[in-house]
């Protein structure tokens, strides 16, 4: 199959993308008017019938000082990553790239390598000697991904560090998530731990509401989420982000962005951003007080916003990120603690990679990111 690459409209990309059953939410149009700091181009692949057979938005950020650029393609390029000629599919966005001015380029394969479900991840919790999901051994194994990344290698493609894209935009290479395609509300309920059952039977006695907020509530949101960092001590993004993410999403498709509050006595107590590309739910931010934490509000939450997923006819909620952790000390052990009560699995992708068109500038951006 001989292969042509070119510049597409957003409608031809955002056409294409709906012709899947899923795309990541980081490769939608929209996202480029969230990425607002970056330039964007929609690039489109199109077979020997003319055909759209493949989509990617790129981003570009430009290096200090130098009229050279960054391309990121997060969570992209929208592809068939089991092409037997792969290369043919990238050598052409390379040479693209090149050419729009990019000294390095970085990119997410959407490729799952390996699965854990929650059943393993417990046993590896209960074992002293684990230390890292990578230590215990998966429950399902992509064979195919191997291949795709030893592809990429023989190609001059570089894994990169697992800290994501620099410029404060980290596409994790761990996350979790709860299958919902084939299973009724019930046996997604009989996944959850005893915990979470009882957590969430505790909040509906408690009169904990979960309702869906609007573009007004976002301040609300962002009180929450501001309470949040301050605990868990990190940097919150401002008000304007999840503004600019609530336009820019919504207006190229209604449901593409939700907020769901969870109150208590008309107090909020915890909020979450949900966001739906076809078939796949993310729970993308989430924030809760400090105090009233007995009525559980975070695991209601989650409960209704699964519902609404399914509802959706969603086959996966995907609750993002988690480290590879599973040693209790580390502080981030708790982000798996939490999600592995909903019964689901934990869930790796091949990573993100990078190719230097320039290898001094790629030196000198690796150099420039490790002093930040």
């Amino acid at each position: 199959m001989s292969l042509s690459l070119r510049t597409i409209s957003r409608e031809q990309h955002l056409d294409y993308l709906q012709s899947l059953p899923s795309a990541s939410h980081c490769q939608v149009p929209a996202w480029a008017d969230v990425k607002n700091e970056w330039r964007s181009e929609n690039l489109g692949w199109f077979n020997e019938s003319e055909e759209l057979v493949g989509a990617a938005l790129v981003l570009y950020r430009q290096l200090p000082k130098v009229k050279r650029y960054l391309a990121y393609l997060p969570e992209g390029p929208v592809i068939n990553w089991y092409a037997p000629n792969l290369e043919e599919w990238l050598q052409p966005m390379l040479a693209h790239l090149k050419h729009q001015g990019a000294f390095t380029v970085k990119m997410g394969p959407p490729v799952v390598i390996r699965r854990w479900n929650s059943a393993a991840i417990k046993a590896g919790i209960q074992d002293p000697n684990v230390k890292r999901l990578r230590d215990v051994e998966a429950s399902v194994i992509e064979p195919r991904a191997f291949e795709v990344s030893d592809k990429l290698r023989r190609m001059g493609w570089q894994q990169a560090e697992d800290g994501g894209a620099g410029f404060g935009d980290v596409q994790p290479r761990y996350v979790f998530q709860v299958p919902l395609a084939n299973r009724s509300l019930d046996d997604v309920l009989k996944g959850f731990n005893q915990l979470w059952r009882r957590n969430i039977k505790k909040a509906e006695k408690a009169g904990v509401e979960v309702v869906q907020g609007g573009y007004d509530d976002l301040p609300t949101w962002q009180h929450l989420y501001e309470i949040t960092a301050e605990r868990d001590k990190f940097r919150p993004r401002p008000l304007s982000y999840f503004q600019r993410q609530w336009t820019a999403l919504n207006s190229e498709d209604p449901n593409r962005m939700r907020l769901y509050i969870a109150t208590h006595e008309g107090e909020p107590l915890a909020a979450a951003t949900m966001l739906t590309v076809g078939q796949h739910v993310w729970y993308s931010y989430g924030a809760s007080a400090n105090h009233k934490r007995e009525v559980r509000p975070s695991n209601a939450m989650q409960w209704r916003m699964l519902r609404d997923s399914y509802a959706l006819g969603a086959s996966v909620y995907d609750l993002r990120g988690i480290s590879d952790t599973l040693d209790e000390n580390d502080h981030l052990f708790g982000l798996i603690q939490f999600k592995v009560g909903t019964g689901g699995e934990a869930v790796e992708y091949v990573g993100e990679w990078d190719f230097p068109l320039n290898k001094m500038l790629h030196k000198a951006l690796d150099i420039y990111m490790s002093r930040r």
